[in-house]
């Protein structure tokens, strides 16, 4: 089947025990396909099917090429925080393409991208066509069910429609008649229909996450993708609005240690408020390829051959380029963030082997430490690392630029800033847009976040030309090959 972004005929559904030492919801053991008509005969396999739902954003392998695939990997290439780096200059082909600008439409994370999410609007898709008919299905789970699948169907076109710009808006489920008419929408009318899943979806998700069901959506992960999505349409006010419900809620609150926010033992903190949940107890082998539910993205950014204390030897791939460190260099969050190897085993008399595009400096926040190394199955494919997409550094900062951009509201957007600074202890700021935006840089660091914020605040082309990036062409993503060709609709994008 040629366009990967449409499944028909099966739905792939990720099954198995939801069980950790945090009891997280969203730790899958994916056990194979199922027709669709056999399925949605109980509560049962509708859960089961929620489930399927959110797998797409755990993905570690597939796309159309069935390659690695760790959003995390390709988004910090793609910034001045990290190179691609790795064994060589061809290693994860992917991650060095958009590290150097020479994508194409075959080379690239795009494959990644694409059909991931895709393949995550499709589950939506389905699972909102189907939950009214599943029998003995509550009034209030089905709310609850149809909630989430409108928060997940918003999550998937928010990537798509930032990656990629021009995308498809496909709302129900596609078959072979229908499958090669569909046309790219305005990105005006996707970001629309994400505005409207999201808002009918925040009333009837959860206040506060429900015991035992760690990872899952709750109304506060909602109003924050929701104040996010409106802050990427310049829509200042909404924006601001929307943050401010997660940034005033008494469930939240920073962390006095900034350290804490990553630790493997500290998931699902007042911090977190959207949390994508990866298990170390699954003893995946690489037999297991294409069902990795825990964090290989940890295993990808160690140091080479390393030989010494506190971490394990990795694939060296992310390393930290020396702009961010030295930007970092004497902020509280420096030793957090980054690991200076080359200090480290000087002082230890230790050994790495340099990776492609070796600085010496690692990333901290992910990294494979002694500490976190599980036994069972293969080490390297089970580190336990969860991943925090929103957190509430991020909202208040997100905030603060609102109220800035909307013409008001200094003092909120100064008491936000101080706080950010506050916690890790440092001096006060006056509160301007580049104040903001180089706080975010620190604070956020090597999270996947900066080159989205660098292409929406316009400063991507020159941050980044010393990468090859070029203004009006790498703001988004070449659509892949395969999608543009043998009598498909969907145009590729401009400069590709």
């Amino acid at each position: 089947m040629k366009s990967k972004y449409i499944y028909t005929g099966a739905v792939l559904l990720g099954l198995g025990t939801l069980v950790s030492c945090k009891k997280s919801f969203l730790e899958l053991h994916p056990k194979g396909e199922f027709l669709q008509s056999d399925y949605y005969a109980n509560p049962d396999q509708a859960l089961t099917a929620v489930v399927a739902a959110y797998d797409p954003l755990v993905t570690e392998t597939g796309g159309i090429d069935n390659t690695y695939s760790s959003p995390l990997g390709a988004l910090n290439s793609a910034s001045d925080d990290c190179y691609a780096g790795g064994g060589g200059p061809s290693d994860i082909p992917a991650w060095q393409a958009i590290n150097n600008y020479t994508m194409s439409p075959t080379v690239g994370p795009h494959n990644q991208f694409w059909a991931i999410n895709f393949q995550g609007v499709n589950r939506a898709d389905v699972l909102l066509e189907q939950l009214p008919t599943v029998p003995g299905l509550s009034a209030d789970l089905l709310k609850r069910y149809t909630a989430e699948a409108k928060f997940l169907r918003a999550h998937y076109y928010f990537d798509l429609v930032r990656l990629f710009k021009n995308v498809p808006l496909i709302l129900s489920t596609l078959n072979l008649t229908n499958v090669y008419d569909q046309v790219q929408a305005t990105p005006e009318a996707v970001y629309a229909q994400i505005e409207k899943d999201l808002t009918e979806a925040i009333p009837d998700l959860p206040a506060t996450v429900v015991s035992g069901e760690n990872g899952r959506v709750t109304q506060p992960a909602g109003q924050a993708l929701l104040g996010k999505v409106f802050l990427y349409e310049k829509k200042w006010a909404d924006a601001a609005t929307w943050l401010n419900k997660v940034n005033t809620n008494p469930n939240y609150s920073l962390l006095a240690k900034y350290g804490d926010i990553f630790s493997v033992n500290n998931k699902f903190n007042k911090e977190s408020v959207f949390e994508l949940v990866h298990s170390g107890t699954q003893s995946y082998t690489w037999n297991n390829w294409d069902q990795f539910k825990s964090n290989v993205y940890v295993q990808t950014i160690g140091v080479r051959s390393y030989n010494g204390p506190i971490y394990l030897s990795g694939y060296g791939f992310n390393p930290v380029t020396t702009q961010l460190a030295t930007a970092l260099k004497g902020d509280p969050r420096y030793g957090y963030t980054v690991v200076n190897i080359d200090s480290l085993t000087k002082a230890t008399k230790g050994s790495y082997e340099p990776s492609y595009q070796n600085t010496g400096y690692f990333i901290q926040k992910y990294a494979p430490t002694a500490a976190n190394k599980i036994t069972t199955g293969t080490t390297e494919l089970n580190w336990p690392n969860d991943y925090i997409e929103i957190r509430l550094a991020d909202t208040y900062l997100m905030e603060a630029e609102a109220d800035l951009n909307g013409g008001g509201a200094q003092a909120r957007a100064q008491t936000l800033l101080d706080a950010v600074r506050n916690r890790v202890g440092l001096a006060s700021k006056p509160a301007t847009l580049q104040n903001i935006y180089d706080e975010r840089r620190l604070e956020l660091a090597t999270e996947g976040h900066r080159w989205f914020d660098l292409v929406r605040w316009g400063q991507a082309p020159t941050v980044l030309a010393f990468k090859g990036f070029k203004a009006g062409v790498n703001e988004i993503l070449p659509i892949p090959l395969n999608e543009t060709t043998n009598g498909s609709k969907i145009k590729q994008n401009p400069g590709y």
